[in-house]
């Protein structure tokens, strides 16, 4: 557990009525597959007017000091973040960890078989790729990446760049998707393994996005109650794709299990223009009460 406090004071009411009261607690920057610095995604905050932000990278936590300073210096709470990408059942579920301490040793050890594992797949990728034809290299690919966690979307960006593909989306469905001529599995760690290293570092566990793991919402229930009893503590309600229907399911099951709430826009930049940053004036604006919740639990873990 964090001997420091991993995430800033929560924000207070605004005397700027131009300010909105939202909050995105889902965010990627350049050290995994966004193509925005914490810089660039602190100044994005404030000019959507946001109370609060957390930077959940995929499986790395290299950013999280630098966002908290930035943020503290233009009065924003910021939580530290990571995004798991775990399986359970065969299904491959995204676990975000909120309030870990970046400079855990254990988490930081734990994370390196997945970085790892991302490393070894984008070269069987790349190789796959070639082996169609495609004029791709790895150097290429390290050029649109520029630092931290490389993956799929990076090699999405560059098929676009040569004009193998005309949309990002089209790289997936033609080339990196599941069962595609280029796809490649990787290395994950269990669901339940997941939650008990982020309790282990301070944090609680959410599960991102539950509304894409079955669109009818069939498999949500069972799903989660099972979560929820391995430790899981909330869940994402708030999610640009999710329905007014799935928001409803959702937020009754959370009651049920009392599980936290959460909300993020999963912003990587303009590669998924769905998925833009949150703010009042965005159409997507998950309100200032979770960040407020949130940091009531981790409060409690922290003492």
């Amino acid at each position: 557990m964090a001997e420091q406090p991993v995430f800033s004071a929560p924000p207070r009411p605004s005397r700027n009525p131009a300010l909105s009261m939202c909050i995105d607690l889902h965010t990627h920057s350049i050290y995994s597959d966004g193509n925005c610095t914490p810089a660039e995604l602190v100044a994005l905050a404030v000019a959507n007017g946001l109370r609060g932000l957390a930077l959940t990278d995929h499986d790395t936590v290299e950013g999280v000091e630098e966002i908290r300073r930035l943020g503290t210096e233009v009065g924003i709470a910021v939580i530290s973040g990571v995004e798991i990408s775990t399986s359970l059942h065969e299904r491959t579920i995204h676990i975000l960890g909120y309030g870990i301490d970046p400079a855990n040793a254990e988490l930081l050890r734990w994370l390196v078989p997945l970085q790892e594992g991302r490393e070894r797949r984008n070269a069987a990728i790349i190789q796959k790729l070639q082996n169609l034809g495609i004029d791709i290299t790895a150097e290429e690919v390290g050029v649109i990446s520029r630092c931290g966690q490389t993956g799929r979307p990076h090699i999405a960006r560059l098929l676009m760049a040569k004009g193998v593909v005309d949309s990002f989306d089209a790289a997936f469905r033609r080339y990196l998707g599941r069962h595609r001529p280029a796809w490649e599995g990787r290395f994950s760690y269990s669901a339940v393994e997941t939650i008990g290293m982020i309790h282990r570092a301070g944090g609680v566990a959410v599960l991102a996005h539950p509304g894409q793991i079955d669109p009818t919402m069939v498999a949500q229930p069972a799903l989660v109650r099972e979560l929820a009893r391995r430790g899981l503590d909330g869940m994402e309600l708030h999610y640009p794709t999710h329905t007014r229907r799935m928001k409803k399911h959702l937020k009754a099951l959370a009651a049920e299990l009392g599980l936290l709430v959460t909300g993020g826009s999963d912003f990587h930049g303009n590669t998924r223009p769905v998925h833009r940053l949150a703010g009042k004036n965005m159409g997507f604006c998950p309100p200032c009460s979770i960040l407020e919740q949130l940091t009531a639990r981790l409060t409690g873990l922290h003492h």
